[in-house]
């Protein structure tokens, strides 16, 4: 005969309650034994009936047993605050960082135009002002570069020159009258002009 499957329910009838209860019981008590014996695990188990009649099993002094299990908890709990602060504190470093990332977004969109409808005039006067201290400092450093490129160019004409001046030399022939300290400058006109062309008349 096949066995029904146990509704995992309250079983009303008292006897029946009572017969299952000491049955259940005495077989977790022998379960917990054997895990005890098989596995060499410290066990500790307590039950109280329904009238409050204590049962009890502890493979070795459940005071022991009891206080390991508070001391292990507590250390949880502490760990457990520790990860749980850190966690908050990292939460509010990624929203801190978000914040900052959709600040920086909004201020590129402005710069290169985009997004200065809601703007008022301040805000549009500092963006300006903002934008020609960038365009003066692009300036500068473009023409620190130009600077050294000649400086460098200088050098190596220096060389170029002190280079042809020996091979001449060693060819027989007269070299070059240059003098170092003169410095040969040409200036090149052009008509460039900023605005649309002027028209000819013809």
């Amino acid at each position: 005969m096949v066995r029904g499957k146990t509704q995992m329910k309250r079983i009303e009838n008292a006897t029946s309650r009572q017969v299952t209860f000491s049955k259940r019981r005495n077989g977790l008590l022998k379960k917990a034994f054997e895990l005890s014996v098989l596995c060499d695990a410290e066990v500790a188990l307590i039950i109280f009936s329904p009238r409050g009649k204590l049962y009890e099993f502890s493979s070795c002094s459940i005071n022991k047993t009891i206080e390991r299990y508070q001391k292990k908890t507590k250390d949880i709990g502490i760990n457990s605050k520790i990860v749980e602060d850190h966690s908050q504190h990292a939460k509010e470093e990624t929203s801190n960082m978000m914040t900052k990332l959709e600040f920086l977004e909004v201020a590129k969109r402005k710069l290169l135009g985009d997004g200065l409808e809601p703007c008022t005039i301040d805000e549009l006067q500092q963006l300006e002002n903002q934008l020609e201290r960038s365009l003066s400092r692009i300036r500068a450093r473009k023409n620190q570069l130009f600077r050294e490129q000649i400086e460098k160019l200088k050098e190596k004409e220096k060389i170029l020159f002190e280079e042809n001046t020996k091979l001449r030399e060693q060819c027989g022939m007269q070299p070059r009258q240059a003098s170092e300290e003169q410095e040969v400058y040409m200036d090149v006109e052009t008509q460039l002009s900023i605005g649309p062309p002027e028209r000819r008349v013809a």
